[in-house]
């Protein structure tokens, strides 16, 4: 089992950056790729950026693209959402996802991909 616990989330303004983090406990974290999604209110939950376990591969949603960098440390369990020009419409709960399948090819952006789940961060962008 891994858990997920995320971190750097705030108020922030807009045309400000930030680095979102996620830590993972388990020894198997080096193994499986993960994911960034967030949530705004009254909307479903969206994918935002993937990364796969060797951090060989990233890909991100097409609104966030060009502004959002993902990144993993695999020697510290933790996986960065680095978030630039933020802008009031990226204001939501940021969720870290893992996916529980040892160095899976295949990445995607259903939310049904990914067996782990950490507790959110909020992220709020004053205009």
């Amino acid at each position: 089992q891994v858990q997920l616990v995320e971190s750097g989330g705030g108020l922030v303004q807009a045309g400000d950056s930030l680095r979102l983090s996620c830590a993972a406990s388990g020894r198997t974290f080096s193994r499986n790729n993960m994911a960034w999604f967030r949530q705004a209110p009254g909307k479903e939950r969206e994918f935002v950026a993937g990364i796969n376990w060797s951090a060989s591969r990233t890909y991100y949603g097409d609104s966030v693209k060009g502004r959002f960098t993902i990144s993993r440390d695999n020697a510290k369990n933790t996986v960065y959402l680095q978030i630039d020009s933020l802008k009031p419409e990226d204001t939501a709960v940021y969720y870290c996802a893992g996916d529980s399948r040892a160095f899976a090819q295949s990445m995607g952006e259903s939310r049904s991909q990914y067996d782990y789940w950490g507790q959110g961060t909020q992220v709020t962008v004053s205009s």
